[in-house]
């Protein structure tokens, strides 16, 4: 056990530093951003006057907003990084990482037989791209005077090819054979030797493993370029993927996550408020939201499955439960976060408690609950694809899972960029909605 929670730490460990190197990348782009657009944007007018000096200190929200160059140039930054570490050609010379080798390379070998000869031979290397199926070797017209003999091999880039050059050898498989030398450098069975264009394993067994130079780019199965994803992107809007459109898995995706939102709401706001309002409904039903609230909506499938089956109610059920426990938190925590000096000078102007509960507790909780709606939305879009693992024929949930086990990374990619920008434009949908509806949200 001792062994395991270190190697926990140890993956820990490179996992903070990992993340520091990108965190320190990014944040570097973002200051020469930031200074370059202070340069450009110094000789305008400064905001003068008492709004120019406010911070969130001040108990207004507003006087803190985001600044759209810095958005607008953070997504760039992110598909520029994209583009780097993937080796885009949309970047040109600024895809300066190296890209793995791809084409053609040689390299010597010195043998040793039997009678303990030594003999040079050539192995000529043909390293073709991934995405081209057949790997064809080259054709060698000579294969020497010696009796180590010229050979060839053709391996996919990122990839490793065996080469067992006693079997083309004369005498390669009589006792006392073996490779001793690459390219004039000496070489042991489980030694590393460089060549030009890679690297060469001798194995165990006395096989050359031979490795072609990765590059410092991203293989595509992992990390495809963002112009194979857009690519793949038109593939979709036109052919669809397994049978169905994109656009109507999205429409499918789309409805389950509304429908299973708004239950959360239609249910949860009105509970929170009972809980917010009444000791005995908290009482009663504080053991259950606070008992369920850390429960993942992952971890009901098996559940769901067994109450309601494989149809359209299970999914739609698991959303509704991703979604209910966080708005009755959000509303409960609106109720309750009315200022109590507001609920007097209604009670002392004759409110009634109907007029206390329509003009002061539910106008001064509508900020606490777009709040919730806003992360109850964002789980409901990452419990959709769990969700339509319930056997789903149509989902954008379910086109990713599908793509996942063909290792499509382009297809998964392009799934979880179309449930981003729709659950973004739902966010700027929503907060639209809240400075309409709640101007006096963050005013104090």
């Amino acid at each position: 056990m001792f062994e395991e929670i270190l190697s926990l730490l140890s993956t820990t460990f490179w996992m903070i530093l990992g993340i520091a190197v990108i965190a320190a990348v990014y944040l570097g782009i973002s200051a020469l951003c930031s200074f370059v657009n202070n340069v450009i944007t110094r000789n305008r007018a400064a905001s003068k006057g008492f709004g120019s000096l406010k911070t969130v200190t001040f108990g207004d929200e507003s006087s803190v907003v985001a600044n759209r160059v810095a958005s607008v140039l953070a997504v760039v930054a992110i598909f520029f990084l994209w583009g780097v570490f993937t080796g885009s050609k949309l970047l040109g010379p600024l895809a300066f990482l190296p890209g793995p080798f791809v084409g053609e390379s040689s390299f010597e070998y010195t043998a040793t037989n039997a009678a303990g000869e030594s003999d040079t031979a050539t192995v000529y290397v043909t390293v073709t791209s991934f995405k081209d199926k057949a790997t064809k070797k080259k054709a060698i017209e000579d294969g020497g005077d010696g009796f180590a003999k010229h050979d060839s091999v053709a391996i996919a880039e990122r990839r490793s090819g065996i080469l067992r050059v006693q079997n083309n050898d004369d005498g390669g498989k009589e006792e006392g054979y073996g490779v001793t030398a690459i390219n004039g450098q000496a070489i042991a069975r489980n030694q590393i030797v460089p060549f030009g264009d890679g690297e060469i394993l001798m194995t165990s067994k006395g096989s050359l493993s031979i490795r072609p130079a990765t590059g410092a780019t991203m293989e595509a199965l992992y990390l495809p370029p963002p112009e194979k994803v857009w690519n793949t992107f038109w593939q979709l809007n036109r052919d669809g993927y397994q049978g169905v459109g994109l656009w109507e898995n999205v429409f499918w995706s789309l409805a389950r996550v509304v429908i299973g939102f708004g239950l959360g709401c239609l249910f949860g706001i009105p509970l929170g408020f009972a809980m917010g309002l009444n000791n005995w409904m908290r009482g009663w039903f504080d053991p259950i939201v606070e008992f369920m609230r850390p429960v993942p909506p992952l971890a009901l499938i098996p559940l769901i499955i067994i109450w309601f089956g494989i149809g359209e109610q299970g999914k739609i059920s698991l959303l509704f439960l991703a979604s209910l426990w966080i708005m009755t938190i959000a509303a409960r925590a609106g109720v309750s976060g009315v200022n109590i000096s507001k609920v007097h000078a209604a009670y002392s102007l004759g409110a009634t408690k109907r007029q206390l509960l329509s003009k002061v507790i539910l106008p001064n909780s509508l900020p606490e609950i777009f709040t919730g709606a806003r992360v109850a939305m964002g789980v409901c879009w990452g419990t959709v694809v769990a969700a339509e693992l319930v056997a789903a024929e149509k989902g954008v949930g379910k086109m990713i899972i599908a793509a996942s086990k063909f290792q499509l990374t382009d297809i998964v990619i392009v799934g979880i960029v179309i449930i981003g920008v729709i659950g973004f434009a739902i966010e700027v949908a929503m907060r639209k909605a809240e400075n309409k509806l709640i101007p006096w949200k963050g005013r104090g």
